[in-house]
């Protein structure tokens, strides 16, 4: 009997700490749970900050990395060129490849250039490594109608949705014909210099083919 009675007391003894473990586990336990939500909101919190921070500097670096700079055309001697499309520094909707265009390049006019054999045109959209959406050669007309070029030389803007690129046309003054116009059509051309300064050479090997540049610059908005 005593020995029952000492196992049924040591059996008591067992449970009561058993009982006072698992209540201390389950304090401890819910404790750890609340501080490990509050570490989790903490680092869900400064990672969506963080998240936000790079996307941001990633958009910045992105319309950067992808907005041409053509300021080496101010390097050549200028002429003056105008466009009936062109107001305000804003492109009219009927020479865009959208909806609410009609695809038409826009009309261009400017005096003749002294010593001029022909001209070549370029139109650029700045804000997508210098996108070509007319590229004209052999031209010999200064004064160009609404519509004038070709699909095969033309494809008016096409920004993305809520965007606004800046599109740039240039006229360029040559001398005599070159052996080619360079550039893509209708794609990015992050060596537009380049391409433009290979008209400086005539289709003879001559260089100095550029006499001078006519630009005008203008937005559109998609």
């Amino acid at each position: 009997m005593k020995v029952r009675k000492c196992i049924a007391a040591s059996l008591c003894v067992a449970l009561v700490l058993m009982t006072a473990g698992c209540s201390g586990t389950a304090s401890n336990s819910s404790t750890g749970t609340e501080s490990g939500t509050m570490a989790e909101i903490s680092s869900v919190s400064e990672t969506t900050e963080m998240t936000e921070a790079i996307t941001e500097n990633s958009t910045e670096n992105a319309d950067k990395s992808f907005r041409a700079d053509n300021s080496f055309i101010d390097e050549y001697p200028s002429f003056t060129l105008t466009s009936d499309n062109l107001h305000d520094g804003v492109w009219d909707d009927v020479i865009s490849y959208t909806d609410k265009g009609e695809n038409r390049s826009p009309q261009l006019s400017w005096e003749p250039v002294d010593g001029a054999g022909q001209y070549l045109i370029y139109m650029s959209d700045l804000g997508a490594w210098n996108w070509i959406h007319w590229k004209s050669e052999n031209v010999t007309e200064t004064t160009l109608p609404e519509g004038w070029a070709s699909t095969s030389e033309y494809k008016g803007p096409y920004p993305p949705n809520g965007s606004t690129h800046t599109y740039e046309i240039y006229v360029v003054a040559v001398k005599k014909p070159i052996e080619r116009m360079k550039g893509g059509f209708d794609g990015q051309n992050p060596k537009f210099e380049e391409c433009f300064k290979a008209a400086d050479i005539d289709i003879d090997g001559n260089e100095g083919n550029i006499i001078s540049c006519g630009k005008l610059s203008g937005t559109f908005t998609h």
